[in-house]
């Protein structure tokens, strides 16, 4: 029979060593050891994360508030105002004055208040109250042939590039959490399910390994979505053709974007194309699919039936009202949570891109815009605490291997035979056995040792090897590293956060 090397060096050894006594003794003895290897496992200490956890800081909460939007209006103003003077349209004496006075320092909160109470609109209580710090000359120069959609559109973008550096910090952060516990794990074997089902070994390293790869692919989508958001700064007018600012709408608008350290403006008057608002919600909500599957999966990881994982809780937290031994799941519920919310706010803002004629206001975007990244804020939070407090449970993935009595197996024993009985041969051979063992009970190494022509293949040493989910594991390992590598040759090139503009 044609033998694969590893038999081979099997065969050397096992005709290198002394003669078995008792087979059944060797085999007890081998269950010992595994015992013992389990008992070690369970009485090392458990993995303790190094990585840094993202802190509840609010950041973005602080991007989309009302001193943040008017503090960006003012950004606005001011560099309109300098745009059209170095155009010619205005005075540079009066877009000095502008720019000077334009801060939020000088714009109390409590005065648009009052304002507002008067005029009731946002825009001309803000710029009445700002009109107050300049000259009769600089005040008629403010705000010169520019509409209030402008501004708040453009100051909507500047919130969001805002918010997606934050992501994309919060991002990196997870991503470092998940390649320490990746590495940590990427030889530890469990077992692997598809539809629900054992299937073969894998290890836990390389599990998490593709969240690291989902988590890299969402950090350059943000990065993609930068440049997008980054060309939308907008002074078209109200319709979108310059009429406010005139024949050198088109450079003013180009030099407002410079002003702002940004690149030249999409020529497309995008007032009624929302695609980069929906572009913003809709990476967000995958990113929340993606948590939310991680949730799902530390979820029924850690049940009683499988014990996995756990998900520590903090030290005082209790688990059940009436039921003391239980440690219930906290933030792996929450993710899941998340990932039915978030979505549900993308649609609000997916659906503004069926907007009407040149624009329209019905959905209330800019609202449903900051509650998506509030909300995705407080998710990437949870899953980084959640990533934290993971505790592996290395004996009870071991013996979630044993627990299809090696049928997880029988793909290997199909490769180690074909050559004997031809693939279709062994693989007839291999799903009769195991459908007969559904009422038998027998291990798989019990029905191949119960077959005469099958285990006439098989001296013990080569059956004992190949049985041995451990050393069936394939290139976990190195797909880890592979994962981790490029990970970390990524972060050299994301995007860095700049001073705002």
């Amino acid at each position: 029979m044609k033998r694969r090397l590893p038999l081979l060096l099997v065969l050397v050894l096992a005709a290198c060593s002394e003669p078995e006594a008792d087979t059944h003794a060797s085999a007890d003895a081998d269950v010992s050891a595994t015992l013992t290897e389990r008992q070690r496992e369970a009485a090392a200490p458990s993995f303790v994360p190094q990585s840094p956890v993202l802190s509840p800081n609010r950041e973005i909460e602080a991007v989309f508030s009302t001193a943040a939007l008017n503090a960006q209006v003012l950004r606005l103003e001011a560099a309109l105002a300098r745009a059209q003077a170095a155009e010619g349209v205005i005075p540079q004496s009066a877009a000095d004055a502008i720019t000077a006075a334009a801060i939020p320092e000088n714009i109390p909160q409590d005065a648009i208040d009052a304002e507002y109470a008067i005029v009731r609109h946002r825009m001309v209580a803000l710029l009445n109250v700002l009109r107050r710090s300049l000259d009769e000359d600089s005040a008629n120069s403010l705000h010169y042939g520019a509409t209030t959609v402008d501004l708040y559109d453009s100051a909507a973008m500047l919130q969001m590039r805002e918010a997606v550096y934050a992501l994309i910090e919060d991002l990196r952060v997870i991503e470092l959490q998940l390649i320490e516990l990746a590495d940590q794990y990427k030889t530890t074997p469990m077992i692997g399910r598809t539809l629900g089902q054992h299937a073969l070994p894998i290890t836990f390293g390389k599990k998490v390994s593709g969240y690291i790869g989902e988590n890299r692919r969402h950090i350059d989508r943000l990065s993609d979505l930068l440049d997008r958001i980054e060309r939308s700064i907008i002074m078209k007018g109200a319709v979108g053709s310059y009429l406010g600012l005139g024949p050198e709408g088109q450079r003013v608008e180009a030099r407002l974007a410079s002003e702002l350290g940004l690149p030249a403006p999409y020529p497309d008057d995008w007032h009624a194309s929302r695609d980069v608002f929906a572009e913003f919600a809709l990476v967000q909500s995958m990113m929340a699919h993606t948590w939310a599957r991680l949730g799902q999966e530390v979820f029924l990881l850690q049940m009683t039936d499988i014990g996995a994982l756990v998900e520590e809780r903090p030290g005082g937290a209790v688990g059940s009202s009436t039921m003391p031994h239980k440690v219930n799941p906290s933030l792996s519920e929450a993710l899941i949570q998340h990932g039915r919310s978030i979505p549900r706010l993308a649609e609000i803002v997916q659906d503004d891109m069926i907007n009407v004629f040149e624009r329209d206001n019905t959905s209330r975007p800019n609202r449903a815009v900051a509650d998506i990244a509030l909300a995705t804020e407080d998710m990437l939070g949870d899953t980084s605490r959640l990533i934290s407090r993971l505790r592996v449970n290395e004996a009870r993935m071991a013996e979630n291997l044993e627990l299809s009595r090696g049928w997880i197996l029988t793909q290997r024993i199909v490769f180690a035979v074909q050559d004997d009985l031809g693939r279709d041969g062994a693989e007839h051979r291999l799903r009769d056995l195991a459908t007969a063992s559904t009422g038998t009970g027998a291990s798989l190494r019990e029905a191949i040792e119960s077959d005469p022509e099958l285990s006439a293949l098989f001296t013990q040493g080569e059956l004992d090897e190949l049985l041995n989910p451990r050393t069936y594991l394939g290139l976990d390992a190195e797909l880890v590293d592979e994962v981790i590598a490029q990970a970390r040759a990524a972060r050299e090139t994301d995007p860095v956060r700049t001073e705002t503009p």
